[in-house]
């Protein structure tokens, strides 16, 4: 199977990387050149436009930062898109339900589908990530050889892009959401005097702490930051998932705090840390 992978950040390299490993053809674009090298080096083909990189594909995966840059690429895409009808569209960036509904409506004859995926870059080329599926069901069906090959699980959410795109908003909101709150606890650990290996020792074996969390809590005892999920798109994140609740007549407060942290950290110079940087913000307001 033939696979066009548009978007070339940390998690389209680790999408083209995870298709190569498990034999599947991979062509590649980036926006801005140079960031392919070692997706290339390990057997991928690079394009130099949307239309080159879908040509003789079977589907268009597309990986990019946020509604904009879906939206650009996707009009680019459709305007000079090979007629065959087994051309499948699949969206897997974090994007808000109306972006992935309007990109439905842009590829003709019900070929798009939303795919956005749960977990890291990390977690997506080891095989341990999943995808959440709204849209065309022929269309999901087609893809059947990626979702089981490249992906641990996949979930059908329906006909409706939109959901798919939901769930991994809110998913998103739940991650951010708590590590501030592991960041709050961090923070206030270290001024009662605590010794930081045994906290960190505790908060690895604290049901209280999700899994999800683990893989950061070192970088928020005492970390670079040097993370893959900036700062930036984690308010990004927060801001879409409280956009989607207020749509539904939910009003979440917290979301409101969480996502103007994410935006501080940003402001002051952590925009492309990971979001783990957020302790820094909480360590600023000691008195």
């Amino acid at each position: 199977m033939r696979i066009a992978v548009l978007g070339m950040g940390r998690m389209g390299r680790a999408l083209a990387q995870r298709l190569l490993t498990q034999h599947f053809s991979v062509t590649v674009w980036n926006r801005t050149p140079g960031q392919a090298g070692q997706v290339v080096q390990d057997g991928a083909t690079e394009a130099f436009s949307p239309a080159e990189a879908a040509q003789g594909a079977d589907a268009v995966l597309m990986s990019l930062t946020d509604d904009r840059a879906v939206r650009d690429v996707m009009t680019r895409l459709v305007d000079d898109m090979p007629s065959g009808d087994d051309l499948v569209v699949a969206d897997m960036s974090t994007v808000s339900p109306s972006t992935s509904r309007a990109l439905r409506d842009l590829v003709p004859r019900g070929r798009f589908l939303a795919a956005p995926i749960l977990g890291g870059p990390l977690d997506l080329v080891l095989g341990n990530a999943r995808v959440l599926l709204g849209g065309d069901r022929t269309a999901a069906e087609r893809l059947e050889p990626v979702w089981r090959d490249a992906f641990a699980s996949s979930a059908y959410l329906g006909d409706d892009p939109g959901c798919a795109v939901t769930l991994k908003l809110l998913n998103n909101y739940l991650l951010m959401a708590n590590v501030v709150l592991v960041s709050e606890v961090v923070v206030t650990a270290e001024a009662a005097g605590f010794d930081m290996a045994g906290v960190r020792n505790q908060l690895f074996g604290w049901a209280t702490v999700p899994p999800i969390l683990r893989n950061r809590i070192d970088d928020i005892v005492g970390g670079a930051h040097e993370g893959w999920f900036t700062t930036r798109l984690g308010a990004k994140d927060v801001r879409l998932a409280r956009e989607v609740s207020e749509e539904h007549g939910v009003v979440l407060p917290l979301a409101h705090l969480v996502e103007r942290l994410y935006e501080e950290a940003a402001e002051l110079g952590w925009a492309e840390a990971d979001i783990a940087a957020v302790v820094e913000l909480v360590r600023r307001e000691r008195r």
